[in-house]
C-alpha cells in the first residue's frame, strides 16, 4: 500500500441507533503507515486526513449493510484491536458486537510476522544435467563452481549460514570439506522441493534460495531479497531489461509488480503489452517503459516454503513451468526488490572461459533497495 492510505470499513450502527456513527481512526500500524477506521460516514469522510479510499454503504445505512464493501479491500497485517481500540474515545461497544466484527473481518486480518532472526542460505546442488554433468563440481579458476558460490553466499551479512543440498554423494564428499551439507532425496520434482526438505530439519526462520551455478551472485542481491522478508512471506529479485535479445526470448522470465513491489504475474512471454507503443522498434518499447526480468533468487519465510510445497501443481504453473506462478495462485505474496545486477550462470561448458574472465576484471555491482539507497560493491 501507499505510505498515505486510509483504509474505511463500515461498522453496524448500535441498536436503536438512527444516526451512524462519527469517524473514528484508529492508531497506526506500522511500518506501512496504513490506517483503519470503523463506523464511517460518508458526510463525515473530511474529517479523516489523507482519504485514498471510503467504503461505505449507500446513504451511509450501516443498519442493513453490516459490513458492506469489506470484501473489496486487503487490510494487510492488521493486530486484533481490543474493544477500546476499535473505538477510541467515542462511544462503547459492547465484547459480543467486538467478537462478531472480529469475526466478519478475520479473513483480512493477519498477524504481524514475527521477527526473523536466522536466514539460512540454501544452495540446491545436482550432479545430473543434460547440458553439463557434473557442473557443480567442474573447476572455475581452480575451485569448485559450487565452492564459488558458497563463498560469494558468505559475503551477504544476513545469512546466519549456507548449507548446500545435494542429492549426490560425489557433491556431498566434495562440499563437506568447506560448507555444511545436506544429503535430499532423489525424487524431488522441483529445487523448492529440495530446499524445503532441507529447511524442515534446519534452525531458521527463513530461507534464500540461491542458484548453484551461478558464482558471480552479489552478496548485496541476498541482502535485499533476504531482508524484504521482514515484511513478506516470499521475495524475490528483478532487474530492468536492457536488450532486445531478452525481451522476446522466452527463457526470459519476466515480471510485473504492483505499486508496493509485489509481483502480480510471471510469465515468458514480454508483459506488459505496449499497446500504443506495439508497432515500434523494441529499443523504442525498452526506453518507453521497465520491462522486468526475473532473477533465480528466492526468500521464502520457514514456514511459507513448508506450506507452498505441499500445494499441487497449479494451472498456470504448469501453462508457463514457473513454479513461482504456484504461489501467486494459492494467495501468497511475493515481494520483488529491483536491483541493478544481472545473472551470469554457467550453464553449459562454454559458459566456462566467459565467467572466468570476468572473474579477472573484479565487476563491481550496484544495486537498488526498496528503501531508495544505493549500495556498490
Amino acid at each position: 500500500m501507499k505510505e498515505r492510505d486510509v483504509i474505511l470499513v463500515p461498522l453496524p450502527q448500535a441498536d436503536g441507533q438512527r444516526k451512524p456513527r462519527p469517524a473514528i481512526l484508529l492508531r497506526r500500524v506500522p511500518p506501512f503507515g496504513d490506517w483503519l477506521a470503523c463506523g464511517v460516514s460518508r458526510q463525515l469522510q473530511h474529517q479523516v486526513p489523507n482519504l485514498d479510499e471510503i467504503i461505505a454503504p449507500p446513504d451511509d445505512d450501516f443498519a442493513s449493510s453490516g459490513l458492506l464493501g469489506v470484501s473489496l479491500i486487503r487490510l494487510g497485517f492488521l493486530s486484533e484491536y481490543a474493544p477500546r481500540e476499535t473505538l477510541g474515545v467515542i462511544g462503547e461497544i459492547s465484547a459480543e458486537r467486538h467478537r462478531r466484527l472480529l469475526e466478519r473481518l478475520a479473513a483480512f486480518l493477519r498477524p504481524k510476522p514475527e521477527k526473523i532472526r536466522r536466514v539460512a542460505g540454501i544452495i540446491p546442488a545436482r550432479y545430473a544435467s543434460t547440458r553439463f554433468p557434473g557442473k557443480p563440481l567442474h573447476p572455475i579458476a581452480g575451485q569448485p563452481l559450487i565452492q564459488r558460490v558458497v563463498e560469494q553466499c558468505r559475503k551477504a551479512t544476513s545469512l546466519s549460514e549456507v548449507i548446500v543440498a545435494t542429492d549426490d554423494a560425489r557433491i556431498a564428499a566434495v562440499v563437506k570439506q568447506f560448507c555444511r551439507v545436506e544429503l535430499t532425496r532423489e525424487d524431488h520434482p522441483s529445487g523448492s522441493d529440495r530446499i524445503a526438505e532441507v529447511a524442515a530439519r534446519c534452525e531458521c526462520d527463513a530461507v534464500v534460495n540461491i542458484q548453484g551455478d551461478e558464482p558471480l551472485m552479489d552478496p548485496a542481491v541476498i541482502d535485499a531479497v533476504a531482508g524484504a522478508l521482514a515484511q513478506n512471506e516470499m521475495s524475490t529479485a528483478a532487474t530492468r531489461i536492457k536488450n532486445a535479445d531478452e525481451y522476446d526470448n522466452p527463457n526470459v522470465v519476466k515480471v510485473v509488480a504492483d505499486a508496493g513491489g509485489r509481483a502480480l504475474y510471471f510469465s515468458r512471454r514480454t508483459i506488459p503489452f505496449l499497446r500504443e507503443a506495439a508497432s515500434r522498434p523494441v529499443s523504442e518499447q525498452l526506453a518507453a517503459f521497465p520491462f522486468l526480468k526475473h532473477l533465480g533468487i528466492y526468500g521464502y519465510r520457514r514456514e511459507t516454503l513448508l506450506r507452498l510445497v505441499k500445494f499441487p501443481v497449479s494451472p498456470l504453473e504448469n501453462a508457463e513451468k514457473l513454479e513461482q506462478l504456484r504461489a501467486l495462485e494459492n494467495g501468497i505474496q511475493i515481494a520483488v526488490v529491483q536491483v541493478d545486477y544481472d545473472s551470469v550462470g554457467v550453464d553449459v561448458p562454454g559458459d566456462v572461459a566467459r565467467v572466468e574472465r570476468l572473474l579477472k576484471r573484479c565487476i563491481v555491482t550496484t544495486f537498488q533497495r526498496a528503501e531508495g539507497s544505493e549500495v556498490t560493491m
